[in-house]
């Protein structure tokens, strides 16, 4: 068996273990181990790689931005800050049809500037929100349908993880690509609340009404806010100054809400430990999918899989624009299956290539940030898309009051949004690339 075929039948056998629900990371590693044995008929290259992948891989200063968002996200949580951002968004929008549901969204697309997560969002905004929504009477498949979707901002509006694994998989600029996160994370929350408002409108049953609040309360409510605002124009505001690096910008974020939680009374030494603990658990899981893609995408690299590939496409004289359709139809099947980080992991190795050898009339830097931006959105909208999104079965665990089935039929109205939302981005690449310099 030659080296192209033994890569081309490791992809069969790659999802047939995940498919058997072996551990994402661990299926990427066995066949990257498998692969490189049997490529060179024996243990010593796996061996010798195993040892400077795991090196190279780990003293890698860029990816020590992970942990400290990560640990943001947790400090974030214990202070407040998502109880805070609910409150204000309600304040303002409560009152109208569907207002309750839109300041969910709204709190969502808040609390993702702070955390980077999309199911760590999704979570702790169901905690607050959805005794909310009970309260004044939203339907349980329509408040599900809302949580899951609000979640997926977690990873669209910066800092998001899954956008420093794609710049440091593509030598990409991560401040660069966070700049371009932002109008297509802008974009989302608008088109949820959309949404929102038509779907009260087809079904007035699924949701009630509440009556507004006095403008003193409302902007009291908004001053509260000030602890996000505060952390996400340092952190950010910081990057784009020049006055830190992302890495840089990511410790002073993980150590401003954790100032934040302290002063706030809610941070005490069990809490800091059990957050200390909790993002180790993450990062570990996080590095365990990093090394097994590591692993795995070195053999297929050996075995010339991702240039093959390349060049067949080129050679079949498909137009640019119908290559990346096929690749974010790819996603999006596939988004349904497996998480957002092991897809990027994945795939992005074997399609990157392909798309920068493809003729998009912009530069290569700009072909492959936006080409990060649609990708990111398509695996979000994985995490939402029936039967197996992921952040609907966080929701559900949440409030099992409510039938999955409900969700599904709920949670249709925003990936729709979601795919239109794709195709005008597609159709006009400089709303991505707007605020890109240059």
């Amino acid at each position: 068996m030659s080296m192209l075929e033994l890569g081309y039948l490791s992809f069969p056998i790659l999802l047939a273990m995940i498919f058997l629900r072996a551990p994402i990371g661990l299926a990427m590693l066995l066949c990257g181990i498998g692969g490189l044995y049997f490529a060179m008929g024996g243990s010593n290259m796996f061996m010798s790689k195993l040892k400077t992948e795991t090196y190279s891989t780990f003293s890698s200063y860029s990816l020590s931005i992970i942990p400290m968002f990560l640990l943001m996200g947790q400090f974030a949580t214990l202070s407040g800050m998502s109880s805070a951002l609910f409150k204000a968004a309600e304040s303002w929008l409560g009152h109208r049809k569907g207002g309750v549901a839109m300041a969910a969204v709204g709190a969502c697309a808040g609390f993702g500037a702070i955390c980077g997560s999309s199911l760590a969002t999704a979570a702790t905004m169901s905690k607050v929100a959805l005794p909310e929504l009970r309260r004044y009477g939203y339907s349980g498949g329509f408040s599900t349908a809302t949580l899951a979707a609000g979640g997926t901002l977690g990873i669209l509006i910066p800092p998001s993880v899954i956008l420093v694994i794609y710049a440091i998989l593509t030598e990409q600029n991560i401040a660069k690509l966070f700049l371009a996160a932002f109008i297509p994370g802008i974009l989302a929350a608008i088109g949820y609340i959309i949404t929102i408002s038509i779907y009260v409108r087809v079904n007035p049953k699924a949701a009630g009404t509440r009556e507004p609040i006095p403008y003193a309360e409302r902007f009291k409510a908004l001053i509260d806010v000030w602890p996000v605002l505060l952390v996400f124009g340092l952190v950010v505001g910081g990057i784009y100054l020049g006055w830190f690096t992302p890495t840089e910008g990511a410790a002073v974020g993980a150590a401003g809400t954790g100032l934040i939680a302290l002063l706030s009374g809610s941070l005490t030494w069990k809490i800091f430990v059990d957050s200390i603990l909790q993002t180790a658990l993450s990062t570990a899981m996080i590095f365990f999918i990093v090394l097994g893609a590591g692993l795995y995408n070195s053999f297929l690299a050996l075995s010339q899989v991702p240039q093959e590939l390349s060049g067949w496409v080129v050679g079949q004289g498909f137009s640019p624009w119908t290559v990346l359709t096929l690749i974010l139809v790819f996603y999006l099947i596939f988004g349904c299956l497996m998480d957002s980080l092991s897809m990027i992991l994945l795939t992005i190795p074997i399609f990157f290539p392909v798309i920068s050898s493809l003729e998009f009339g912009m530069s290569p830097e700009h072909v492959a940030i936006w080409f990060g931006i649609l990708v990111l959105i398509v695996v979000e909208v994985g995490l939402i898309t029936p039967p197996v999104g992921m952040n609907l079965f966080i929701i559900n665990a949440m409030d099992r009051q409510t039938a999955m089935t409900d969700t599904y039929k709920a949670v249709l109205w925003f990936v729709t949004s979601d795919i239109v939302r794709v195709i005008i981005l597609v159709l006009f690449p400089a709303i991505t690339l707007f605020l890109l310099p240059g």
